[in-house]
């Protein structure tokens, strides 16, 4: 086969290898090819065999993410097809799935009239930051799962506790107590469970700090992330999170899309004639960045405290708090979204005043309203809504 030929390829990616599959200009299928992931050498020297420039479709599946880095380093084009998507248009075609078949159909979809298919590849600078963002978020949940399982340990041993925070200074000291001290209440594997754990907490605290370092001294080199930070309930961590699951902003086309992406678009799921009623089953979706839903419901928490307008938004959803408060934080959580585009693609920070309409312009009173209101409220006598000044001359008044 002529490599020169080759006009799409799709690539189908797997832990161990790939199934390939390679289309000409007619969009004819013209070689199969399966690439073993371990020759990493004779997988490079395949892909400066192709056309530089041509095409290459895989499904977001675990592992594309270095396969699209060796294809752009070999002068190819990566895209990123939704595995959701392409599964749910192979179910709908009838087709049965196979290595082969995903291969030819990811190979074809270059051909398609509308890119339905297509998702966002992230590049590597934003594959980097949400590495650490993983790291930590996977810190931070083992260490709430000894936490847990601490208090589980006293629990089934009836240990009871006045500690506010069980792991802070004094909590600490009263667990070292019940682990280290043999008249401990404790018995004897209790006491080593106790103790293996504490260990393991405390090394926990100290890979967790090593990655909030890095989370800080990334957040002060960013400009985006030192803008986030304006906003109102986002700290630096939450700036990073939203740095980096956000990727870039261009890739939006507006403020409503980045809201969807968040998963806090309200979403309508309900049938049949309408007969006036409340719509039933209105959800915020499930198909988006789930990190980023909560990332800014977090920052929503504080908002509310914060910024006078956010609280003015949650009161009135909530009827002051009293009612559904937690689909009040996801509406002020929809309008710091919001906020978070606007101030990202204009390049400016927060300003919790709104900015005026198009082509409105501030009203300025004239000289005559501003006499006239001077006039009312210095002549007007309070409680009465009668003038000082007598309407009429006293000796008419009077009759003389």
């Amino acid at each position: 086969m002529e490599n020169a030929s080759v006009r799409q390829i799709g690539w189908d990616c797997h832990r161990k290898f790939s199934q390939i599959a390679l289309r000409n200009a007619e969009g004819r299928i013209v070689e199969r090819r399966r690439v073993e992931h371990a020759d990493r050498g004779g997988m490079r020297k395949l892909l400066r065999s192709w056309p530089r420039g041509t095409p290459v479709t895989l499904e977001g599946t675990f592992g594309w993410a270095w396969v699209s880095d060796e294809l752009a380093e070999a002068g190819l084009e990566p895209h990123l097809a939704s595995s959701r998507k392409l599964a749910a248009w192979r179910k709908a075609r009838g087709l049965a799935k196979s290595n082969r078949l995903d291969a030819e159909l990811l190979s074809g979809l270059m051909s398609e009239p509308e890119r339905w298919w297509e998702v966002w590849l992230a590049p590597r600078g934003v594959r980097e930051l949400r590495e650490l963002l993983r790291y930590r978020m996977s810190l931070v949940r083992t260490q709430t799962m000894f936490k847990n399982r601490i208090h589980a340990l006293l629990h089934r041993h009836g240990l009871l506790h006045e500690f506010a925070d069980l792991f802070g200074r004094d909590g600490r000291r009263f667990l070292q107590n019940l682990a280290n001290r043999k008249d401990s209440p404790l018995r004897e594997n209790a006491r080593v469970t106790l103790k293996g754990q504490l260990q393991l907490l405390d090394h926990l605290r100290v890979q967790l700090a090593r990655a909030t370092r890095l989370f800080r001294a990334q957040v002060r080199r960013s400009p985006v992330a030192q803008r986030l930070k304006t906003l109102p309930g986002v700290s630096w961590i939450l700036a990073y999170t939203l740095e980096a699951e956000i990727g870039h902003i261009q890739r939006f086309r507006s403020a409503k899309h980045l809201v969807s992406y968040s998963v806090l678009a309200p979403r309508a799921d309900d049938s049949g004639e309408d007969d006036g009623a409340q719509p039933l089953g209105r959800h915020v979706g499930h198909a988006g960045r789930r990190t980023l839903k909560w990332s800014f419901i977090e920052a929503a928490h504080s908002a509310v405290i914060k910024d006078a307008r956010l609280r003015a938004i949650f009161n009135r959803r909530t009827q002051n708090g009293k009612h559904d408060r937690n689909r009040g934080y996801i509406t002020v959580a929809r309008h710091l979204a919001v906020c978070a585009f606007v101030i990202w693609k204009k390049e400016q920070d927060y300003n919790p005043l709104p900015a005026p309409r198009p082509g409105t312009r501030a009203r300025v009173p004239t000289k005559k309203k501003t006499a006239t209101k001077e006039r009312q409220t210095s002549t007007s006598r309070p409680g009465t809504g009668q003038p000082d000044d007598a309407m009429v001359p006293a000796a008419a008044a009077s009759g003389g």
